[in-house]
């Protein structure tokens, strides 16, 4: 069987990603508008009406904006804890009943030989979530708009095949940059965002023999670079002999405004 993902787009201007098998696809998080989530499917010769749920990691506009457009079009169901449904009911308009998912965090859903798992995260959010997906041993784990790297976040995404991991800023950049001081202590703080340092400090523990592919994520487009982030996390990796031990695994880019290419998880 197998997976398939491609990260549509990930930063502060909106964030969605496809996760497919042969059987489903499934859209995690809609902050982008709706026509902006089918050109970006479209690059991926995927149709709108082709996808099968929506789960949402927490109630933010960079990862809701499309979504009461999209369900309310497709008439898909949509997948948040009851926390985070209570904030969206204020936030999207109008959702029909039967398409309101109530999945608790921890809670594992299935669609077919895909399960899909949610963990709790520390961010300024009702109740945020990371998602893991798994096909019998294939391990795909999502985690973005962390605050910090809890041991209890790095015991559910260990062992991952494919890990999509938040490297939101260079500490120094945002330091310097132009925010007000309340937003850059909210960025630092244990429910804001995960730098660039601490990304690669956590990768240094999260890689191993199974990891092939990781996408650093959710870039800050004002106090961060693609480079700077993937050489400040290679450099991490580097000085604690984790890729000359795992030289198997390769960084990846994620973009605001374009998607990945399809990443394969086992045979599709």
């Amino acid at each position: 069987m197998g997976v398939r993902f491609s990260i549509l787009a990930s930063g502060s201007t909106g964030n969605s990603m496809i996760v497919e098998t042969r059987e489903h696809r499934i859209l995690i998080d809609a902050g982008l508008s709706m026509k902006k989530i089918e050109q970006l499917l479209q690059e991926r010769q995927t149709k709108l009406n082709e996808i099968d749920a929506v789960f949402i990691t927490h109630e933010h506009s960079d990862h809701i904006k499309g979504l009461g457009a999209l369900a309310r079009k497709l008439r898909l169901p949509v997948y948040a804890n009851s926390r985070t449904w209570a904030e969206l009911e204020k936030l999207v308009g109008d959702i029909a009943k039967e398409q309101v998912r109530i999945m608790e965090t921890g809670e594992r859903i299935q669609f077919g030989a895909l399960t899909v798992e949610s963990f709790a995260i520390s961010h300024d959010a009702a109740e945020p979530v990371g998602y893991c997906f798994y096909e019998k041993d294939l391990k795909i784990s999502l985690a973005t708009d962390l605050g910090y790297m809890s041991p209890k976040v790095k015991e559910k995404i260990a062992d991952s095949d494919a890990l999509i991991l938040e490297a939101n800023h260079d500490v120094e950049m945002l330091r310097i940059g132009h925010y007000p001081w309340n937003i850059k202590r909210r960025i630092l703080s244990d429910t804001g965002h995960l730098s660039n340092e601490a990304a690669g400090e956590a990768l240094s523990e999260l890689i191993s023999s199974k990891t092939r592919g990781v996408y650093l994520a959710h870039l800050s487009r004002d106090h961060n670079l693609l480079d700077l982030a993937r050489l400040t996390v290679r450099n991490i990796l580097e000085e604690n002999g984790i890729l000359n031990k795992h030289r198997q695994v390769q960084l990846m880019d994620t973009y605001f405004d374009r998607p990945t290419k399809w990443e394969v998880v086992g045979e599709v």
